[in-house]
């Protein structure tokens, strides 16, 4: 049985939960109102009532790989390519700086086309125009040199999921060329740099076992990373995985709470992916634990052509008093600032 709230678990200590007691939540269908409590009052006591936004500017869904899950997979001939320029992304950031956010998330499929120089000028740039601000890269693998590079530029986080701890599970998921050690690779290569770095996987991805998800927890605990990203799988009509059903939005919430009890000073953003599956999926998201949102600051153009999985919504950055006014319902408040983790 999993242990009742004690001092230990409401002071920002990390709490351990042992494999059995995992198993019982992940098996559970139910919401956990005890557990969602506890990693409530953990997220207060360590972030308080502030809840971030990010400014998510997809700037090119070309990717090299063809992992089975994604939309804008190399094999997928009906996608729609797109890249912005150089001073589109610049753009975006002024709009969104003008709209209170202060932290910018670049992010695309592995685009060789922006090469280590590219994306060095665009961080330089953004910083410089921009110097209250942080940068985020979300660009997949590269080597160790270039992720120097984007740290030297100014880069200040990177997020990368991991997808799967299990090297089984993640042959599973994705072509013969990538590997599991290669992903974990990159991940201890960026904190090792100086990185803020975003881990994470998909909740009820095909062939995922509880067990597996244990090992995604366990595989977190040895990097540390500063931020987990954890959203329900959701299929797109394009891939190998059309016909498997999506994610359980109450596995994802509970362990959205888990995540926050394990990870006290961990950035957890509630996703879209939630918000997809259930009209007030991040609402739900922020109350098990999670303080972070990425609305969507790319041209309209583009939205939808960053099409990972199916009737993605759109999280306009321009309704930000909307959203605003809707996790001040939910009893926190969207602050204007870089939303650094507490993680060392």
């Amino acid at each position: 049985m999993l242990e009742k709230k004690s001092v230990r678990e409401v002071d920002g200590t990390p709490r351990n939960f042992s494999d059995a007691e995992l198993l019982e939540i992940l098996r559970s269908e139910t919401d956990l109102e005890d557990l969602r409590s506890e990693a409530d009052a953990v997220r207060k006591k360590v972030y308080g009532d502030e809840v971030y936004i990010r400014g998510l500017i997809e700037f090119s869904n070309f990717c090299k790989n063809d992992c089975f899950y994604c939309g804008i997979r190399a094999s997928n001939k009906n996608a729609e390519r797109y890249r912005l320029s150089k001073e589109q992304i610049l753009e975006c950031c002024v709009e969104g700086h003008a709209l209170g956010f202060r932290t910018f998330v670049l992010q695309s499929g592995e685009d060789d086309f922006f090469g280590d120089d590219e994306i060095g000028e665009i961080v330089r740039e953004i910083k410089n125009a921009n110097p209250d601000c942080a940068v985020t890269l979300s660009i997949g693998e590269r080597a160790r040199s270039s992720y120097q590079k984007f740290f030297d530029a100014g880069a200040d986080r990177f997020l990368l999921r991991h997808e799967s701890a299990s090297d089984s599970h993640y042959k599973k998921l994705h072509p013969k060329k990538m590997s599991l050690a290669n992903r974990k690779r990159c991940l201890f290569d960026l904190r090792e740099i100086g990185f803020q770095v975003g881990a994470g996987f998909m909740v009820g991805s095909p062939f995922q076992t509880d067990e597996n998800i244990i090992e995604d927890l366990r595989f977190m605990q040895e990097l540390q990373p500063h931020m987990i990203g954890i959203g329900p799988f959701i299929a797109h009509s394009q891939t190998p995985f059309a016909n498997f059903p999506s994610g359980s939005i109450q596995k994802t919430l509970n362990l959205l709470s888990v995540i926050r009890l394990m990870f006290p000073k961990v950035l957890l953003p509630a996703t879209t992916a939630l918000g997809t599956l259930c009209s007030d999926g991040r609402e739900k998201g922020l109350r098990h634990g999670a303080n972070v949102l990425m609305p969507n600051l790319s041209p309209k153009s583009a939205r939808e052509k960053y099409s990972l999985y199916n009737n993605k919504i759109d999280e306009a950055a321009e309704d930000l008093k909307h959203l605003k006014r809707r996790v001040q319902e939910t009893g926190y408040n969207i602050v204007v600032d870089k939303g650094n983790s507490k993680v060392l």
